[in-house]
C-alpha cells in the first residue's frame, strides 16, 4: 500500500528578521509622518502671518485710499476733524526702541559673557534663572512699576543730571515736570529686552568650542583678546539675531509704553518730551474709535508696524550673513 508524500513546508523567516522588517516599516512611516507634520506646522505659521497681514491691510484700506503714503509723513492726529498722520508715532517708536537697544544691547551682551565665560558655576547657576525670570514678568506689571517708581525717579534725578551733563546735545533738552517721557519709555523697553538678548547671547557664547578658546590662550592671548578675537566673531550673526529679537519686542510693546510715555501727539525733539508709539496709540484708541476713518487709520498704523518688522528682519538676515564668521574665514 503506497502512501502520498507529504509536502515540505517552506522555511519561515526568523522572528528577528520579521521584527526588523516591521521596525523599518514603522520607521519609514514615522519619518513620513514627521515630515508632513513639520510641513503642516510651517504652512500654518505662513497662513497665520498672511491672514494677519491681510486683515490689517484690509482694515486700513479706507485710510490708504484717502491719505496714501502721505499718511507716513503727516503730523496731525485729530480724530474729531478726521485728520490723521503717523509721523509722531513713527518717530516715537523708532527713537524709544533704538535708544533702548543702544543701552540694553551692550548690557545684555556683557551679561551673557559674564554668565558663560567669566562667572563661577555657582554664581552663574543662580543669576541665569533670575535673568530669564525677568523676561517672564508681564509687561503691564513693568509698566505699572515704571509709572509709580521709575518716572518719579527719572524726573527728580536722571533727567536733570543728563540735562546738566549733556544738555549741549539737543535730545537732552530741559526735563519735563511729570517724568512721563520718551526717555522713561526707553528705560522700560531696556528692562524688557535685556533678558531676551542676554539669555540667547549666553547660549551662543557657551556653544563656542572650548578647544578653540584654549588654542588662543596657548598662543598667548589674554582672556579679553580671546573674547574679542574668537568668541565674539564666531557668534556675531547669532548676537545680531538676538538683538533683532529684542528690538522686535521693543517695537511691538504697547501696554508698558503707554503707561509711561505720556501719550503726546507731536514729534518729540527731546528724549524728555512726551510722545507715543505706533503700538501704544493703537492700544489706547482702538477700543474707542469714534469713526470708521479713525479705525482705518489705526489699522494703517498697524500696517506700518508690520512693514517695520519685516524690514528689520530682512536687514538682520543680511547683516548676519555679512558678518558670519565661518563665511568670513572661507573668503
Amino acid at each position: 500500500m503506497s502512501t502520498a508524500a507529504s509536502p515540505i513546508p517552506a522555511p519561515s523567516a526568523p522572528p528577528s528578521s520579521r521584527s526588523r522588517d516591521r521596525r523599518r516599516s514603522l520607521d519609514r512611516f514615522g519619518d513620513g509622518a514627521l515630515y508632513w507634520v513639520c510641513v503642516a506646522a510651517a504652512l500654518v505659521a505662513v497662513a497665520i502671518l498672511v491672514a494677519v497681514a491681510y486683515q490689517v491691510v484690509h482694515g486700513a484700506g479706507p485710510a490708504i485710499s484717502r491719505f496714501g503714503l502721505g499718511f507716513v509723513t503727516a503730523t496731525e492726529w485729530q480724530p474729531n476733524l478726521e485728520e490723521f498722520g503717523a509721523a509722531p508715532f513713527l518717530a516715537g517708536t523708532l527713537i524709544s526702541s533704538l535708544f533702548a537697544l543702544l543701552i540694553g544691547g551692550p548690557i545684555a551682551i556683557a551679561i551673557g559673557l559674564f554668565l558663560s565665560l567669566l562667572a563661577p558655576k555657582g554664581v552663574s547657576g543662580v543669576i541665569s534663572p533670575l535673568v530669564e525670570m525677568l523676561a517672564a514678568i508681564p509687561s503691564v506689571v513693568i509698566g505699572f512699576w515704571g509709572l509709580i517708581v521709575l518716572a518719579p525717579f527719572s524726573k527728580s534725578h536722571l533727567e536733570p543730571w543728563l540735562h546738566e551733563t549733556l544738555g549741549f546735545i539737543p535730545i537732552f533738552g530741559p526735563p519735563q515736570t511729570t517724568g512721563l517721557s520718551v526717555f522713561t519709555a526707553s528705560l522700560i523697553l531696556t528692562i524688557m529686552i535685556v533678558p531676551i538678548v542676554a539669555s540667547i547671547s549666553r547660549d551662543l557664547f557657551l556653544s563656542v568650542p572650548r578647544d578653540v578658546q584654549d588654542g588662543a590662550s596657548a598662543l598667548g592671548a589674554t582672556r579679553w583678546e580671546t573674547i574679542r578675537g574668537v568668541v565674539l566673531p564666531s557668534t556675531a550673526s547669532g548676537v545680531i539675531a538676538a538683538s533683532l529679537l529684542g528690538l522686535g519686542r521693543a517695537l511691538g510693546e504697547a501696554i508698558a509704553v503707554a503707561l509711561v510715555i505720556g501719550a503726546g501727539s507731536d514729534i518729540p525733539h527731546s528724549l524728555f518730551e512726551t510722545g507715543d508709539t505706533l503700538a501704544a496709540r493703537i492700544a489706547n484708541e482702538f477700543p474707542g474709535a469714534i469713526t470708521e476713518m479713525h479705525k482705518a487709520s489705526l489699522y494703517y498704523l498697524g500696517a506700518i508696524l508690520l512693514v517695520i518688522g519685516l524690514v528689520a528682519n530682512l536687514t538682520a538676515q543680511w547683516v548676519g550673513r555679512r558678518f558670519d564668521y565661518r563665511q568670513a574665514v572661507a573668503r
